[in-house]
């Protein structure tokens, strides 16, 4: 399974990479890292990722788009959305446009690994 992480925050993408490639979570690789939404369809197009965490507030395309346009793109794609939102409403509208899961920022590796993992088995 590859996944694209998608967070404007350099700290978090590799707090991610960092617990997918500790073998946190059996099967998963790292296909990708995208500091925006722009960023993320273009990689997304080259390495036609199976998971991505998506970041909601980010520069030049927000999560909220990159989600519609991925979807677009992908139908099968699974998104988890990892926000530090307290804005519980643009997490429901992510959900409602297709992502699969939430993770609230500040999250701990195991939180991230059961999200990471709910989300992949529903594809």
């Amino acid at each position: 399974m590859r996944l694209l992480i998608v967070d404007d925050s350099n700290m978090i993408r590799t707090r991610i990479s960092r617990v997918v490639q500790s073998g946190g979570i059996k099967g998963v690789v790292l296909a990708g890292l995208a500091r925006n939404g722009a960023e993320a369809l273009r990689i997304a197009r080259a390495v036609r990722p199976d998971v991505v965490t998506m970041d909601l507030t980010m520069p030049e395309m927000d999560g909220i788009e990159c989600i519609t346009a991925l979807l677009k793109f992908d139908p099968r794609i699974s998104i988890l959305v990892v926000s530090a939102l307290s804005d519980k409403s643009t997490a429901i509208q992510a959900l409602k446009l297709g992502a699969r899961g939430f993770v609230a920022k500040p999250f701990t590796d195991e939180e991230l690994q059961i999200a990471l993992l709910d989300v992949a088995d529903g594809r």
